[in-house]
């Protein structure tokens, strides 16, 4: 009965503090972040951590970035390639350097150095996705390329990561890695291109309701699943899948209905989480880490994505809009760093830094897109 309580107060205050802050000009997904950290153990305790609740969360993740999926044009997005790998590579060379260096001078060695470069390379665009789709952003060109972006910083930093870990002596074998991802993108726009459309059609002729939903939700999943088992973050597993349902005659209905099912419930969970699992107790004693560390990690990444923005065409504003975008790390340097932990490339109190350095990114991403992206009308899109 807790969990039934504990989602009531998070839909209620995540949709008030939602409008709250469209109110005063922001996207609404920073209201639902910050009302987070108020219902969390930080400062109310209404709403503690549980599994079941990270449950919700991830499937809200998933189900956001499935609809993601869906909105893409497949045309924009293959059009975007050039402009996507500038960006993700920018976003990956310029936070991987500084933060080398940064290692360097906290007396950090070598290898621990370069795994807080590579830390701070990650991106997540859950966050932004919904940032882009409030400022009617998601299907512009800008959109197409932040996306594309995401990809290849997912699977480039992974793969540093595997190979970094090789010579920490962790048990990450470098070439199966690599097979592991070749198989999946492979696999996945082989499905996508054949099998998806077939499924649609068979599983949509059972006799039972809603049977375009469930299969378009199935082909989801085991996307978001095999994702994840072959070291991709499910995160885009979800958003391939949706990119494959986008060109069939299904994507309308399968659009509308994940869109009421995701937004009513597992969506707001998971924005909401990020706050509640804030941690603050024990960091005042690396404040100043924790502000030089966020610093780095916001200018890094909107520099080196938007110097990429930019040498791809893009106006100052589109390229600072874009760099904005990728600046939050989310769930994949979540990941990461536990990694990291366990592997004793971080310490128990440099990971603590890590979290809430996160946390910073993830919240200051949603206003920083606001304040540099221009009006639709005036986008640049295809």
């Amino acid at each position: 009965m807790l969990l039934i309580l504990q989602l009531a107060i998070i839909l209620a205050a995540s949709k008030i503090a939602g409008s709250l802050s469209v109110r005063l000009g922001q996207p609404s997904v920073l209201g639902k972040l910050l009302i987070g950290i108020v219902l969390g153990p930080s400062v109310l305790g209404l709403v503690n951590e549980t599994e079941t609740l990270e449950q919700f969360s991830q499937i809200g993740v998933i189900l956001l970035m499935f609809i993601a999926g869906l909105e893409t044009d497949v045309d924009d997005f293959k059009r975007s390639g050039k402009a996507s790998t500038l960006v993700g590579f920018g976003g990956i060379l310029v936070p991987l350097v500084l933060g080398y260096l940064a290692g360097i001078l906290l007396d950090l060695s070598t290898l621990e150095s370069l795994f807080l470069g590579l830390l701070l390379s990650a991106t997540s665009v859950s966050i932004s996705v919904q940032a882009l789709k409030e400022m009617n952003q998601l299907k512009t060109r800008e959109g197409s390329t932040i996306l594309g972006a995401a990809v290849i910083d997912d699977v480039v930093v992974i793969i540093a990561l595997a190979f970094l870990m090789s010579f920490a002596g962790g048990d990450i074998n470098l070439t199966t890695v690599i097979v592991k991802k070749v198989l999946f993108f492979g696999g996945a726009i082989l499905i996508g291109w054949k099998a998806v459309p077939w499924f649609l059609k068979k599983f949509s002729s059972l006799k039972v309701t809603e049977t375009v939903i469930s299969s378009a939700l199935i082909i989801c999943f085991v996307y978001a699943f095999l994702a994840e088992y072959t070291g991709v973050a499910a995160i885009i597993g979800a958003y391939i899948a949706g990119v494959a349902i986008s060109v069939t005659s299904y994507k309308h209905e399968v659009f509308e209905k994940v869109e009421t099912i995701s937004y009513s419930i597992f969506v707001p969970v998971f924005f909401t989480s990020i706050g509640i699992t804030a941690e603050f107790s024990g960091i005042s004693s690396s404040f100043g880490l924790i502000v030089l560390l966020s610093i780095l990690a916001i200018l890094t990444k909107l520099i080196g994505a938007a110097a990429g923005a930019k040498i791809a065409g893009f106006g100052w504003s589109s390229s600072w809009g874009i760099g904005a975008a990728m600046v939050s790390r989310g769930e994949v340097a979540l990941i990461m760093a536990a990694i990291g932990l366990e592997a004793k490339l971080l310490s128990q109190d440099m990971f603590a830094v890590i979290v809430v350095v996160v946390l910073v990114t993830t919240i200051i991403t949603p206003p920083m897109m606001k304040w540099f992206f221009k009006p639709v009308e005036q986008a640049d899109t295809y």
